[in-house]
């Protein structure tokens, strides 16, 4: 899941959100043109997480107008509307209604850890299709036909940073997780995955995200002596927790492994300013999915963001750069061009007839050529050609539960927040700390 913390941020988020829609060429409270086709965020834009929200527009907002200047989908425009779902599941289902009452989305994306349990049977009810970025297991072994994932679930998380722990050489762990639904998923994975590799759990620490202070679960972790903390808490629940620490442990840091929650520019931010940009970005490592960093499907995917750059105010903190492997930009991104050539394949947006091309062109079929862009895929798509899209996210291969969850690799920060790739971690080696 991608996860942004800092108060100050998210209030820009807010504030910025009518500026995002529009950039996405619809306003999230108006009617869209009867020639568009509706790209739903449905995604916090108010709570401890409202920095998702924005997050996923620049997203929608660069795939779109990409898109768009390609010609569209079979005439149509594409463009960008929002639900705030608050991340709450009681704020979510009336967020959802509203949206399907007002506009009616041909594809939805978002529906983080959240809110997804509350949101997915609805949205799958409604036969439209969605991109979510929930992280929970639920969703491996329950069939929503609508519903397409295109990053791990969070146990898989869990495992891989277990692997950077042991690859690191630390065998005393500490655990500080927020006490939002999504965080608290990685917990029990994790306590298993470090028993199984052979490690020691000393502390583990519920951060609750309404707390201002964390100076005993601070205390608690200083105390134990870990080698390492394995953490996820949103807002600004880390950086507090980090900059406590680092006072109470004679100013001195200890590492931090992070999920792929902490690639963002916000999170980074935070971190930085909270220990110092030097020490944190030496004490730090996180897992993300393996994304293309050069080639022709990154530079698409780079250049579509960067033609937006500024236009999604409140989701843009720190070094831009970031949004290039951060999860929520690349695999929406990937998504929202799945659906798009999946639509001129089918040369229909009736989503009964598209929505079984999204698997043949993302898993590839026998004879198709491979496209890194939607421009690419439709000039080949219109010269009459099978084609596999092949994104910067890499490859899809959807189950049968539509299931697609990339490989992991290990990144690092610089001093000024550029995101490092400093090794991949193999299917074997989770399988090998798996319960």
């Amino acid at each position: 899941m991608f996860r942004s913390p800092g108060s100050a941020i998210f209030a820009a988020a807010v504030a910025a959100l009518a500026l995002a829609l529009s950039a996405c060429g619809s306003s999230g409270s108006g009617s869209s043109s009867s020639s568009s086709l509706v790209i739903a965020d449905v995604a916090p834009f108010s709570g401890v997480d409202a920095a998702l929200g924005p997050t996923y527009l620049v997203s929608c907002t660069g795939a779109t107008q990409a898109i768009n200047k390609a010609g569209g989908v079979l005439g149509h425009k594409l463009a960008c509307v929002a639900a705030d779902t608050r991340g709450e599941p009681a704020d979510a289902v009336p967020a959802v209604g509203s949206l399907f009452a007002t506009h009616h989305p041909q594809l939805v994306i978002g529906c983080t850890s959240d809110e997804a349990a509350a949101v997915v049977p609805i949205i799958n009810k409604d036969k439209t299709v969605m991109f979510c970025m929930t992280g929970q297991s639920e969703f491996s072994h329950v069939a929503y036909p609508y519903f397409y994932r295109l990053v791990p679930p969070d146990l898989a998380e869990s495992y891989a940073m277990t692997v950077i722990a042991k690859g690191l050489g630390y065998k005393r762990i500490a655990l500080a997780f927020g006490n939002d639904i999504g965080s608290q998923t990685f917990v029990q994975p994790a306590i298993s995955a470090i028993a199984k590799a052979g490690l020691t759990l000393v502390a583990n620490e519920t951060l609750s995200l309404t707390a201002t202070t964390f100076r005993t679960e601070a205390q608690k972790i200083v105390s134990a002596h870990p080698d390492a903390i394995m953490t996820e808490a949103l807002g600004s629940a880390d950086p507090t927790l980090f900059a406590e620490i680092k006072q109470l442990n004679g100013g001195k840091m200890i590492p931090i492994i992070g999920t792929s929650a902490a690639i963002s520019p916000a999170f980074y931010s935070a971190a930085a300013k909270a220990v110092g940009a030097a020490t944190f970005s030496s004490l730090f490592h996180a897992d993300n999915l393996v994304t293309a960093t050069s080639g022709p499907a990154y530079q698409a995917f780079s250049q579509a963001l960067l033609a937006v750059k500024g236009k999604v105010n409140g989701a843009q903190s720190g070094n831009f750069t970031t949004y290039f492997t951060a999860p929520g930009a690349v695999h929406l991104y990937d998504g929202i061009n799945l659906a798009a050539l999946a639509m001129i394949a089918a040369k229909s947006t009736s989503t009964a007839t598209w929505k079984p091309w999204i698997a043949k062109i993302g898993n590839g079929v026998p004879g198709a050529v491979v496209v890194n862009s939607f421009a690419q895929g439709a000039a080949a798509l219109k010269s009459g050609k099978q084609i596999r899209y092949v994104g910067p996210g890499g490859p899809t291969s959807f189950d049968a539960f539509h299931d697609s969850p990339g490989i992991f690799q290990v990144d690092t920060y610089s001093p000024t927040g550029a995101v490092n790739v400093s090794g991949n971690i193999s299917a074997a080696q989770l399988r090998a700390v798996a319960p």
